[in-house]
């Protein structure tokens, strides 16, 4: 029995992993198709017409009325006393419409628009780079079990013949034909999940199809001081600006609701022309409002306080939210680093070769130490992917 397995190659990946398994962080700088995205995503292409639609309406109705212009015919009885013709210019004017109010409410309105778009894209772009970041998974993965299968190959085919000269049990067949069925069916798998993740990245990408082959993650992307980068971040975080710019508009909007409480004039000129006598001159209006407007200017009042509620709110949210996610992806960064030293320091799959062949061991230990070894390498890769994806989310928010 000893020199059964002497002729099995060694394809336990022996230390083969730590120039191809582990790559340094994949930050955004390596994902891109992103760019492609933004140019190709049918939603944000939606998004952007219908802001842009949005924008042209919220430019609608901020400018003074135009000139209105009467003119009237009058046929005199009897006839002796000849016709009659008025004519009427008149233009209006109110405050608000002279104090420029609502343009500057409709350039904040529509900065808004042009915010929540850009949230809107982070929220898409996130999506793909979680979906980019499973697809490298998957291809390295993908390596690791093929690798697995040749060897469930190889050591199938050497019972098998062993078992036809009786130098091994029927029970060790079953067992290497079961690992070989394993490899099969994890490859299998891998390549399934594989294939789903990119037709989610070419939805995304608008139909167009993505080829994302590469292996490797990318530099290291992890900022190494959270303050530091969070107050670089905030100053154009969408989500602060537009709770920011929120503010603005409700501000602007109280002093429009109470100059609406100020009167409108108009003026105009008048002309009366009748039979031998002729009559011109200047016609002035006065429009108060004193019942229409009423609680409009408490409403906008409280409508200010609610937005520098939601500031304070979405200060303290991002902060939050942004803190725990980069807590979570520097321990995910440590969990990884420890996975790969005990991977690279506990690597005994030269031992179990050589076990094997000497008779140490039996076929069954050695399938189910291997199974183990393969399983820490996945866990392994799970952990990197992981890391690589809290960072990810992470650094979206700067998009």
């Amino acid at each position: 029995m000893k020199t059964i397995y002497r002729k099995l190659p060694l394809l336990l990946f022996p230390l083969w992993g730590l120039g191809g398994l582990f790559h340094p962080l994949w930050g955004q700088e390596g994902l891109p198709f992103l760019n492609a995205i933004k140019q190709n995503n049918t939603t944000l292409k939606a998004l952007r017409r219908t802001g842009e639609a949005q924008q042209l309406e919220n430019k609608t109705g901020i400018y003074l009325p135009g000139p209105d212009a009467t003119i009237d015919y009058l046929w005199g009885t009897p006839a002796a006393i000849g016709n009659r013709t008025d004519i009427t210019l008149r233009q209006s004017f109110d405050i608000v419409a002279l104090t420029n109010i609502k343009k500057r409410i409709a350039d904040q309105q529509n900065e808004l628009i042009n915010l929540q778009f850009r949230a809107d894209r982070t929220t898409i772009l996130q999506e793909a780079a979680m979906y980019g970041i499973e697809i490298i998974y998957y291809n390295i993965l993908k390596k690791e079990l093929s690798r697995r299968l040749q060897h469930a190959e190889t050591l199938a085919a050497t019972c098998a013949k062993r078992l036809e000269t009786g130098n091994a049990t029927i029970l060790e067949y079953n067992k290497a034909k079961l690992y070989l069925s394993s490899a099969q069916g994890e490859l299998s798998r891998a390549e399934v999940e594989r294939t789903a993740l990119l037709a989610e990245l070419q939805r995304l990408n608008g139909g167009i199809a993505i080829a994302l082959d590469d292996e490797n993650y990318g530099g290291d992307a992890l900022p190494p001081d959270f303050e530091t980068w969070f107050t670089n971040i905030a100053a154009q975080h969408p989500a602060l600006e537009y709770a920011r710019q929120d503010v603005k508009y409700k501000k602007q909007d109280l002093t429009l609701n109470k100059t609406q409480n100020w009167p409108s004039f108009s003026i105009g000129f008048i002309s009366e022309n009748v039979v031998g006598q002729r009559y011109q001159g200047i016609s002035i209006g006065l429009s108060i409002p004193l019942w229409e407007n009423r609680n409009r200017v408490k409403q906008a009042a409280a409508a200010v306080r609610a937005a520098e509620s939601r500031q304070t709110d979405a200060d303290l949210q991002l902060l939050t939210r942004l803190q725990t996610a980069y807590l979570r992806a520097h321990s995910l960064r440590a969990i990884a680093a420890d996975y790969r030293q005990a991977l690279t320091s506990l690597n005994n799959s030269e031992l179990l070769e050589k076990a094997l062949a000497a008779g140490e061991i039996s076929l069954l230990e050695y399938i189910v130490e291997m199974e183990l070894y393969y399983s820490a390498i996945q866990q392994t890769l799970s952990a990197e992917r992981d890391y690589r994806k809290a960072v990810a989310a992470l650094l979206c928010n700067n998009e």
